[in-house]
């Protein structure tokens, strides 16, 4: 599918990049998505089908997936042909921006294949999740995670999840799901055992120097990955130094932590939750100020990034 979106796309220029979608290369680019998107709608109900038979259940679901149903549908539910026509617009901006015909082209390519693989891929998981439910004995599904993959996603592998409930993902997001007639499912892969696997440099790539020398130390994966989304920085013992706001509600693991150390808690204007008034520490903070390995491990442990 790729090879024949990009064989169209040397077809196409720069100047008449909006006309061109519009016309017969365009149409024949969401022909092939759309293809795309049938066979791995079609192939969905036996793929559940078939895990319920290796978990030792039968192989008959109790209705039929309807693969057209699936086919010609955005990831955000609106029409293919509206999604497939944004590179237009991204190869117009880059002009304006003043890159040269051939980079802007080159960049709506990168577009094109992006909207066109989650597309794909997003059907697969919507089709898949449809099977789920007109098989009942699938209870529950969980989240397949194959290197090469982003910090968040790695903090997601082997999760479990109710058939019915909706799956976490983003542009360019390949993670797959296996669904499960029983609630234990031991043959996934972990976020622990995805980074045991992860070469040391593409350990720092996703996680980050610090964030992998800390994993390395013991912390939590996902608590170092989930930090950064509340990352900022704060005036502490006449320094400067990087902290996070993630966790540190009194829900959080942070903010649990601090509650029963008889931490403050004050609700800052426009936040829904109060949150600690002691400023939690991310990790390359941790490993930057820390004397030595014992004195890591203890602020990683007082900061909840390992137990």
């Amino acid at each position: 599918m790729l090879a024949l979106i990009q064989q169209l796309w040397r077809g196409m220029s720069a100047a008449t990049i909006a006309s061109d979608l519009e016309g017969e290369a365009g149409a024949a680019i969401v022909a092939a998505v759309v293809a795309g998107q049938l066979t791995v709608a079609e192939g969905a109900q036996a793929f559940v089908a078939g895990a319920m038979a290796e978990q030792g259940g039968t192989a008959v679901p109790e209705a039929l997936l309807v693969a057209e149903a699936f086919a010609g549908i955005a990831p955000d539910g609106g029409p293919l042909e509206t999604l497939l026509f944004l590179p237009a617009i991204g190869v117009r901006r880059r002009l304006t921006a003043g890159m040269t015909g051939e980079q802007a082209m080159i960049g709506g390519l990168a577009d094109m294949a992006r909207y066109a693989a989650t597309s794909i891929s997003d059907t697969a998981r919507s089709s898949a999740q449809v099977a789920m439910v007109a098989d009942r004995q699938c209870v529950a599904y969980t989240r397949v995670v194959t290197l090469p993959a982003c910090a968040r996603c790695i903090v997601l592998a082997g999760q479990q999840y109710s058939y019915s409930e909706g799956f976490l993902r983003h542009p360019n997001c390949d993670c797959q799901t296996v669904p499960l007639r029983e609630r234990d499912w031991s043959g996934v892969q972990s976020p622990e055992r995805l980074t045991a696997s992860m070469s040391a440099a593409e350990r720092r790539r996703v996680f980050g120097a610090a964030g992998a020398e800390a994993i390395g130390q013991g912390a939590d994966i996902g608590q170092v990955v989930n930090a950064r989304r509340g990352m900022n920085q704060a005036h502490l013992h006449g320094r400067d130094l990087r902290v996070t706001s993630e966790g540190v509600t009194r829900r959080g693991l942070y903010g649990r932590r601090m509650r029963r150390a008889g931490g403050g808690f004050a609700r800052v204007p426009g936040q829904r939750y109060a949150r600690s008034t002691t400023p939690r520490l991310m990790p390359e903070e941790i490993l930057r100020i820390a004397d030595d390995r014992a004195d890591q491990q203890r602020l990683l442990r007082r900061y909840g990034y390992i137990v």
